[in-house]
């Protein structure tokens, strides 16, 4: 198998130059030597095969010199091959790991050029431009330090490296002036679009199909999802609101120079860049589980000490250790206040994000295509980072396309109004101001439209869309009051033609019952309920957390109770305690819908619900764990004398209580100590046996205590109420 320090080589778009660089450790002599002859011929011959639009001349003239290396180093292996690697002083050995590291930085510097977008260069062109002078200036002082007389090489190969070194120690900075040229042309079409006025269409076809040579639609959205993604990592030191508007620039040209028929607009799109959290909890579920198709070791720095996973969202506290976000919270929640790994106090709850390892986590994610999102959770989302870039040259010319979509979607050919579905979609994604326009320009009546499209990638991105616009809160009552919008969301659910759409209606549903006005009507939709339970049952690991979410936002209306019982939901939850992706969710839910004394001896008389409760408070996480007591406490309170009977029966379980009365969570404690007193009475009144009952009264006093200060109706379920907008 691959090293899992094959990431270092991935193809990255980062900084070429940025960071510290050594050569390879234990090579000297003839092995160096033969090392840095095959190093540099492999440049010069990948050189070869690119073909450098911009940087083009800096480019050249660095291979120019790469092959004088390539003859330095080919005479040198011909000298030393039958002499002992000690032959050569420490001060050559010095001079030639010096040279390993300038031609390795060449050939970063080189596929950095050759990898990255036209747009991108354009746009970096005089700091590019300073990189290859650099470069140069050091291959001058490493020539200056090589002890050519030394080397026993041929006059004219001495000839040849001396002339080298006065060429680059001569060299100039230059910037390619047409470079500069297109890229002030690219900064006054932002500049026309913030005025408010549209650049000239001869102008504009003339710069990206003539000069930068983006000829089709296919080049337009790689030059558009290679800017997005150096905006969102920022991994480089550029002004983001002009690559904000670089991007609306470009999507605008995508659609106004090469119309709206696309090759591929059949086949599904797959955003290669960005993954969801929910995607990443599924499949990473997977690899924790293993297969026998793959295998592979996490480097143990990637791995939080916590919960010896790979970290999601690496995070620093006050004693300078890294932990997961989730699980450092998880611990600081629960009372703790020393660091897990040193034993230190910690001074402050802060959580700083550790930029650096999240990068590298992500390289190597990206080196063994996983999954892995490094915004989410960062403590910046994106659409705060969108929010931050946004120009205004990029808001106007992101709503004159959407004006152009919303036109063809309304009046387009099926291809196109698929093609129009898909790129709204994809500007929904992030921005209050995208999603707001996009519903005020009327997308909302057309993209619904095609939910019974039978293309099922039109569908899809459609549904996806108007999933995305409901993130903001002020679209949702928009969709809502659109007439035959929420029913066709459920036939969607019901009926969709592939699981990405039936998954996103669920999602869907999920945003939209956060409002609680919208949740009564959403239960009453014939269809939603049902459907969200099966989904439940049957669906993906994915769709099971959007209907479980859905299911969690529904159990929250105090008269949605009937349906989710005669619908089958109640039952979909119960079953759900059992799957440790959609545990926690589901005994949430059944502690909110339990408020009602029908519902709670409904689920009472159900032994297997209650086991499963049971078996969540013995292997849940520590939130599922106070989820499952929550619930079982107010089956009981609810559920009269045979509920508590038939909880107290329940092998082991009176050990469970007490082991949560110690290590639960505050509020797990209270719930475990009224329940102890439930079953308490309940046995000195009906001489109830089959578990021991003699607690410690003063830890359940202690804890009764705590629950002195809340109602007696209280049912608290703390839940995250995020929305995630799929990313695919």
């Amino acid at each position: 198998m691959t090293s899992p320090f094959a990431y270092l080589s991935v193809r990255r778009r980062r900084f070429p130059l940025a960071g510290a660089f050594f050569s390879p450790s234990g090579l000297s002599g003839a092995a160096l030597i033969n090392s840095l002859a095959a190093l540099c011929s492999d440049v010069v011959a990948a050189s070869a095969r690119c073909s450098f639009r911009l940087q083009g001349c800096n480019a050249r003239s660095l291979v120019r010199r790469l092959r004088v290396l390539v003859f330095l180093f080919e005479s040198l292996k011909e000298s030393f091959a039958p002499v002992a690697s000690s032959s050569l002083p420490p001060s050559t050995v010095l001079c030639l790991r010096e040279l390993y590291i300038f031609v390795y930085r060449a050939k970063l510097l080189l596929e950095y050029c050759s990898q990255s977008s036209r747009l991108w260069l354009l746009l970096r062109n005089l700091q590019i431009s300073g990189n290859f002078h650099d470069i140069l200036q050091e291959l001058a002082t490493a020539l200056d330090v090589l002890p050519l007389y030394s080397l026993r090489l041929a006059a004219d190969v001495r000839e040849q490296i001396n002339l080298l070194r006065v060429q680059c120690r001569r060299s100039k900075f230059f910037v390619d002036p047409e470079a500069e040229e297109l890229r002030h042309k690219i900064h006054s079409f932002l500049a026309r679009f913030e005025t408010g006025d549209v650049p000239d269409p001869e102008e504009l076809r003339n710069t990206f199909v003539d000069l930068l040579g983006i000829q089709d639609t296919g080049v337009c959205r790689t030059e558009i999802e290679f800017l997005e993604e150096r905006m969102l990592s920022q991994d480089e030191d550029i002004d983001l609101s002009v690559v904000s508007g670089a991007i609306a620039l470009t999507r605008y040209c995508r659609f106004f120079l090469f119309g709206f028929h696309e090759v591929e607009v059949d086949k599904p799109f797959i955003d290669v860049y960005k993954f969801s959290r929910k995607r990443l909890l599924s499949q990473g579920s997977s690899l924790r589980e293993g297969s026998s198709d793959f295998s592979l070791a996490i480097p143990k720095d990637f791995c939080c000490t916590i919960s010896f996973d790979l970290m999601k969202d690496p995070v620093v506290v006050s004693t300078g250790q890294t932990y997961d976000r989730t699980s450092i919270s998880q611990w600081i929640e629960e009372g703790h206040r020393t660091c897990p790994n040193s034993g230190q106090t910690l001074t402050d709850s802060r959580l700083v994000p550790n930029r650096g390892l999240r990068n590298l986590i992500s390289q190597w994610c990206a080196a063994y295509s996983l999954p892995y999102e490094t915004l989410e959770g960062a403590g910046v989302s994106i659409d705060s980072i969108a929010a931050s870039c946004a120009s205004e040259a990029a808001i106007k010319a992101n709503r004159i396309t959407v004006l152009m979509l919303v036109e063809q979607l309304s009046a387009g050919s099926q291809e196109v109004k698929a093609v129009a579905a898909r790129e709204l979609r994809l500007m929904a994604k992030t921005g209050k101001e995208n999603r707001s326009f996009i519903a005020e320009a009327g997308a909302i009546p057309a993209l619904y439209r095609l939910f019974r499209s039978t293309n099922p990638v039109a569908q899809e991105n459609a549904l996806t869309a108007i999933l995305n616009i409901s993130i903001h809160d002020e679209n949702k009552r928009t969709i809502m009051e659109e007439n035959g919008c929420l029913e066709l969301i459920v036939y969607v659910l019901r009926y969709g033609l592939t699981t990405e759409a039936r998954e996103n209606a669920a999602a869907t549903l999920f945003s939209l019952s956060a409002v609680h006005d919208f949740k009564k009507m959403i239960v009453d939709e014939h269809g939603a309920v049902a459907a969200l339970a099966d989904l439940l049952m049957q669906g993906s690991p994915r769709g099971k957390k959007d209907a479980v979410m859905a299911l969690f936002n529904l159990s929250t209306h105090p008269e949605s109770w009937s349906q989710m019982l005669n619908m089958g939901a109640v039952s979909a939850l119960a079953g759900a305690l059992r799957d440790e992706i959609v545990a926690e969710e589901a005994a949430g839910a059944l502690t909110l819908l339990m408020r009602h004394h029908i519902l709670a001896q409904t689920i009472a008389s159900d032994d297997t619900a209650i086991t499963n409760l049971v078996g969540l408070m013995k292997r849940g996480t520590p939130k599922a764990k106070e989820n499952a007591i929550a619930a079982l406490q107010e089956m009981c309170r609810r559920g009269g004398l045979n509920a508590i009977q038939n909880v107290a029966k329940m092998p082991m379980f009176s050990g469970l209580i007490q082991t949560i009365l110690l290590t639960g969570t505050k509020r797990a404690r209270r719930k475990a100590a009224l329940l102890v007193r439930m079953c308490q009475r309940c046995e000195s009144s009906t001489a109830t046996h089959g578990n021991d009952w003699s607690i410690n009264n003063t830890l359940v006093r202690n804890n009764a205590l705590r629950s002195s200060n809340y109602q007696n109706g209280d049912v608290s379920v703390s839940m995250p109420m995020t929305i995630q907008v799929p990313v695919l």
